[in-house]
């Protein structure tokens, strides 16, 4: 590519000072990138800007306000979302090049990503189906998920060929020590929706989760890497649905008049 590819590439990072440069680097091709930053103790600004991208701090809500945040600044009409764990390709940059060059109607494309976990590329148990949307006009923003956030598309929506890599976990310990955030975020926002749950499903649901993932969906077929998730997604269902329950239990408590919860 001779010019700059008319996309504006957004990044929501939090003490993200050991992935950024990368991320940043990895899509050079754009015309802008921004990284809005919460909260961050670490170098994650500077390492943003040493990249070259324009990096600014949002007080956090969601990660779909921080992303909404940055598509406000966008100087370009096409936005592309990257996460810091997670790298583009000069040919994708073709291919955005293309779309953009000869619109159609289309609004928003799903990104297919090349998921990796602990170093090793996941083919199965549900990973390969992750084609989130990623790129979009910038008149569409999130909505106010604190997980699992979409995109308001309002129109047709295609699906890119190029692949990004995405890797969310290097070690375990990254794992686990999201495991909590995003298991709580997860309970409190099915719960403010009038979501329940029993102590059958915090029993049931985990090896339900296992056999799925590992049987139905192939996850075997990874290895020793696909067993790991298989049980370290069941520890997540379980994580998840504990807290929904405790919820609900507070919640009956504080009905029944009890001062200890």
């Amino acid at each position: 590519m001779t010019a700059p590819v008319p996309v504006t590439v957004v990044i929501a990072a939090h003490n993200e000072g050991a992935h950024i440069g990368a991320c940043v680097r990895s899509a050079s091709f754009a015309a802008e990138i921004l990284v809005v930053e919460n909260d961050s103790t670490d170098d994650t600004l500077a390492r943003a800007r040493e990249a070259g991208a324009v990096a600014f701090s949002h007080p956090f809500v969601t990660i779909g306000a921080q992303r909404n945040a940055a598509i406000e600044r966008a100087a370009q009409d096409y936005v592309l979302i990257l996460d810091a764990d997670e790298r583009a390709s000069p040919a994708l940059g073709e291919e955005l090049a293309r779309i953009i060059a000869h619109g159609d109607g289309t609004v928003a494309w799903r990104l297919r990503r090349r998921n990796l976990f602990l170093g090793r590329e996941i083919r199965h148990g549900g990973w390969e189906r992750d084609r989130p949307i990623r790129f979009f006009r910038k008149s569409l923003r999130y909505d106010d998920r604190p997980v699992h956030e979409r995109v308001l598309a309002n129109g047709p929506i295609g699906e890119l060929k190029q692949r990004i890599d995405h890797e969310p976990y290097e070690t375990l310990g990254e794992y686990f020590a999201k495991l909590v955030r995003y298991s709580r975020d997860w309970a409190q926002q099915h719960f403010a929706r009038g979501r329940r749950a029993s102590l059958w499903a915090v029993t049931v649901r985990p090896p339900v989760r296992f056999f799925t993932m590992l049987v139905l969906r192939g996850g075997w077929r990874d290895g020793s890497h696909g067993v790991l998730l298989a049980v370290l997604a069941s520890v997540s269902v379980a994580t998840k649905y504990a807290f929904l329950w405790e919820l609900g239990r507070v919640e009956r408590l504080r009905g029944a008049g009890e001062t200890r919860i």
